[in-house]
């Protein structure tokens, strides 16, 4: 009996202590005070603080070492200096355009129903309690809010709404209000004496909505830095931004403590295991992308070649590399970034080596003829020596958010008009 007891301690201690770490492996940096704090809401003796030395005098080690990157920088500027674009039109949710309480209740409703390009998607059951028509009669007031566009179904109704805040009238803004209308078409009106002008006015618009605001959401805050130290690649952990744990007993013995204690003690495990694991990641990204750090691509590398190296589960890897970014002089990086798959049989080809090859194409394409499809699979072909099909060029395209062939040439001509 004593035996069993024995084997069994520990493997209670584990499975308490796996149960949090889990949950916290998987938060990302900025998020790992909210799901230790989860944790410790029903413990009374446990507190989560904010590392201290964290902001002091930005001299902390990431502060040093993130804000070489210049356009780390510029966004970190932006992000302290400029209100988040949510701040901005809750406060223009006000008289005179919305003069009742029911009508500001819609458009706070309408604001929760916006996409990450600000435009409007409804949703059933956050407008549930407001008819459609009641909706949409709100909703048209948002053509003068800033950002110029906001709260439109799609982009051509967001040219609508800038347009409307526009001074203009008689032929040019009709011409215009045509041209938008009929922007799949565009091509056909470039011989009509006011299409200059009108591309002109155009131009000046903003859309999508938040397009300003894409980079300016939030600074990233990397887990894990890879740095050259005396000509070695090196791993750190940006420990410097984990909370700190802190337990207060006011030197109380009683027996009821034991309890808070342990989940106290599996909750500094969880917290030490997660550095560990991703430290382990780290080296291990180090070991099979090298010559990443050196300036060359990124090779195949799967989940399981990491999950066997470190005697894991795939699907725990998958969690530990989730939403998390490493900076090394390259810049930042997704970790999900190193999973690439290869798409030859020796192992040489990556689909983000093929990514990187389409996207350098579309950069420096004929924007007099841009190259469709097949004819970047053709070239691929002809670099690499691998046939991936057309429909996984469409693919590959559509993931990197580049338009196809035919929509490009319509955007370059508004850009040279």
């Amino acid at each position: 009996m004593l035996k069993q007891k024995l084997v069994q301690s520990p493997k209670t201690k584990l499975s308490n202590t796996l149960r949090s770490w889990l949950p916290i492996l998987q938060a990302n940096i900025e998020d790992l005070k909210e799901s230790l704090d989860k944790f410790a809401e029903d413990n009374p003796f446990l507190t989560i603080q904010e590392k201290t030395q964290t902001h002091q005098n930005g001299k902390n080690y990431y502060d040093g070492f993130f804000k070489n990157n210049a356009q780390s920088e510029l966004l970190e500027q932006k992000a302290i200096t400029q209100k988040s674009v949510w701040e901005l039109l809750n406060e223009q949710i006000s008289p005179p355009l919305f003069p009742t309480s029911k009508s500001q209740n819609i458009a706070y409703k309408i604001i929760e129903c916006l996409n990450h390009e600000g435009y409007f998607e409804y949703d059933e059951e956050i407008l549930s309690p407001f008819s459609k028509e009641e909706v949409e009669k709100i909703r048209k007031r948002f053509k003068f809010l800033e950002p110029v566009g906001v709260g439109a179904v799609d982009f051509k109704e967001a040219f609508l709404f800038a347009l409307e805040n526009e001074e203009l009238e008689g032929e040019l803004y009709e011409f215009i209000q045509m041209l938008i209308l009929d922007f799949e078409n565009i091509q056909k009106y470039t011989k009509e004496k006011l299409y200059k002008e009108a591309i002109e006015v155009i131009k000046k618009f903003s859309i999508p909505p938040f397009l300003e605001y894409f980079e300016e959401s939030r600074v990233i805050v990397p887990d894990i830095f890879i740095f050259k130290e005396n000509g070695e690649i090196k791993v750190k952990i940006n420990d410097e931004y984990y909370p700190e744990i802190c337990i207060e007993t006011d030197g109380l013995e009683h027996e009821f403590l034991s309890s808070y204690l342990k989940e106290a003690r599996n909750l500094v495990d969880a917290l030490s295991m997660r550095k560990a694991t991703l430290y382990k990641i780290g080296l291990m990204i180090v070991e099979h992308q090298y010559e990443f750090f050196l300036g060359k691509e990124i090779k195949p590398m799967t989940l399981k070649d990491l999950a066997d190296d470190l005697e894991r589960n795939a699907s725990t890897i998958s969690r530990a590399i989730a939403n998390k970014y490493l900076s090394c002089d390259r810049g930042l990086v997704p970790l999900k970034d190193f999973f690439a798959f290869a798409l030859d049989g020796e192992g040489e080809t990556s689909n983000t080596s093929v990514k990187d090859f389409v996207a350098n194409l579309v950069k420096n394409e004929n924007k007099q003829k841009p190259l469709s499809d097949s004819k970047i699979l053709e070239l691929i072909l002809a670099e690499f020596k691998v046939d991936i099909g057309r429909r996984t060029i469409t693919k590959y395209r559509k993931q990197l958010n580049i338009a196809s062939s035919t929509d490009r040439k319509k955007f370059y001509e508004l850009e040279g008009s």
